[in-house]
């Protein structure tokens, strides 16, 4: 058995969504999980996840300021759980926060956004089966 047999299918969805840059869908697809749960111990967590999906959906329509302040929430959600939570290395998502961040509003206020120099992908420690996860758009 998997360790991330136990982990709910709209959270493996949000990955999976996520890699593939359809950072809306991850947004839709956790927002499911997180809205019944947002006072419980992973609501800010998951919360987190959400705002980092949305800086990047602001950053496809080239809307550098709401990206921005996603980003820093995100950061200071996600900055509340340890090194490792749910199988997530949040230290390593609080560094390449730092660099999009950064890569972010290093750009002149009216130039376009350059595409993130970082291809954004967020990895779980095991390999999740492919039936456990939620297809982007379900």
């Amino acid at each position: 058995m998997c360790a991330q047999d136990n982990y709910d299918p709209h959270y493996l969805g949000y990955f999976e969504c996520f890699n593939r840059q359809r950072f809306f869908e991850a947004h839709e697809v956790l927002e499911a999980l997180w809205l019944p749960q947002r006072e419980g111990p992973n609501g800010s967590f998951y919360k987190g996840l959400i705002q980092l999906a949305g800086a990047f959906v602001h950053w496809q329509k080239n809307r550098p300021g709401p990206a921005a302040a996603l980003f820093k929430l995100a950061r200071a959600n996600l900055q509340k759980y340890p090194a490792t939570h749910e199988g997530l290395s949040v230290e390593h998502v609080l560094v390449m926060t730092d660099q999009w961040l950064g890569q972010l509003t290093a750009s002149p206020p009216t130039a376009p956004l350059p595409a993130p120099s970082l291809v954004p992908q967020l990895r779980l420690e095991a390999p999740a089966h492919r039936n456990d996860r939620r297809e982007c758009g379900e």
